[in-house]
């Protein structure tokens, strides 16, 4: 181990001991705590009418024990998918097993099919394109000059990007176009970022591994940081975890760090999100990440362990069928090209890099930074 990897490690391990002291000591001899009741947070009550919808983006829960779902009324399923007829009600039934220190427990939602909206939004890809000096046709940045923002008094979303010299430059303020819901106790505020990346990637003899590196991995093309699928080493009880599972993003799969800066784990491509682009984003090795409509690739990812905490050691790649990504979380294309995908399940954006990361500089390469009212770790 080399004399940088030897100072994370101790880094790590010392913001470790440090938070657990924090939390205070656990009692010699004392009891385990008894089996609880799972929690289970219905995350809507509405379902669109003639659609499919998969049965477990309709709810988070802090158990990993097996879920079996069942429906009735108009609608149907098969697996994990809810097909919903054009109007009534569904009835969704959820059945979590017992596992570790959760009991079994069965929660019922009685969901109103509802008629599509005739209100429809201007997609951000329709809005207008920004300029993209030097840059080759596909690459397309939304105008988000006519978003509404984050709201209140908080700063409008400012992108620009150019190419030269077979690097892209993107420089962002960080803000969102949507309206921003405080999902951790940070604040919002405007950031300076820089990303270069190759216009051109190649792909590296080999893959470049991602579960160590806190901090942006990728960016979007409306100029928000993308984070691998972990948090940081505190709270002690959900060190490292899956930020996804332990449900601490908003509706559109990001939340604001301690320097209150927003960024993704996962993402959402929606018009709402002003993410329904294509391509949504780039990877630091200069890899397009595309959306994924009806997430028809999948992530070969399963998980085998608790993300509560650990996320890289609980899950583990075994790859599948025909339309299952690597483990980079990409595929290679019918015309050559390589590109990564979003996916719903663990690593939701980026496995390890295909290409050769771009060492960025500035705040587009600041280390993950997590504080307690006690002392502050950073990771780079």
């Amino acid at each position: 181990m080399n004399r940088q990897n030897l100072r994370r490690a101790a880094v790590a391990l010392s913001c470790l001991i440090s938070a657990l002291v924090a939390s205070g000591p656990v009692a010699h001899g004392a009891a385990l705590p008894r089996a609880t009741s799972p929690k289970i947070t219905w995350k809507t009550s509405t379902l669109a009418a003639s659609s499919t919808v998969t049965a477990t983006t309709l709810v988070s829960t802090n158990s990993s024990g097996k879920k079996t779902w069942s429906v009735s009324g108009s609608c149907s399923i098969k697996g994990t998918k809810i097909t919903t007829k054009s109007s009534g009600t569904c009835k969704v039934k959820l059945t979590i097993a017992a596992k570790g220190s959760y009991k079994a427990r069965t929660s019922t939602k009685k969901m109103t099919i509802t008629a599509a909206s005739t209100t429809t939004t201007t997609p951000a890809s329709n809005a207008g394109s920004l300029t993209a000096s030097g840059c080759a046709s596909s690459v397309r940045f939304p105008d988000l000059s006519s978003a509404p923002g984050a709201g209140g008094s908080y700063a409008k979303p400012k992108v620009s990007v150019s190419c030269s010299s077979g690097t892209m430059t993107v420089t962002s303020n960080g803000m969102i176009g949507y309206s921003f819901v405080s999902k951790t106790p940070n604040g919002l505020k405007e950031q300076s970022f820089t990303w270069n990346v190759p216009t051109a990637p190649k792909a590296a003899a080999s893959t470049t591994s991602i579960d160590k590196q806190l901090g942006t991995v990728a960016f979007t093309v409306t100029g928000i940081p993308i984070y691998g699928p972990m948090e940081g080493p505190v709270p002690p009880a959900e060190a490292f975890g899956d930020p996804v599972y332990n449900n601490l993003l908003d509706s559109c799969k990001g939340h604001t760090g301690y320097n209150a800066d927003y960024h993704y784990h996962a993402i959402l491509a929606t018009n709402a999100c002003y993410l329904n682009e294509t391509i949504i984003g780039y990877a630091n090795d200069g890899f397009p990440i595309y959306s994924n409509p009806g997430y028809t690739y999948v992530s070969g990812y399963k998980m085998t362990g608790n993300p509560k905490s650990n996320a890289w050691s609980a899950y583990t790649y075994v790859g599948g069928g025909s339309n299952t990504l690597d483990a980079c979380n990409g595929r290679t294309d019918a015309d050559g090209s390589y590109r990564y995908y979003i996916t719903e399940a663990f690593p939701y954006i980026i496995g390890c890099y295909k290409g050769t990361p771009t060492k960025q500089v500035g705040a587009a390469a600041a280390p993950m930074v997590m504080k307690t009212s006690a002392f502050v770790c950073e990771i780079a």
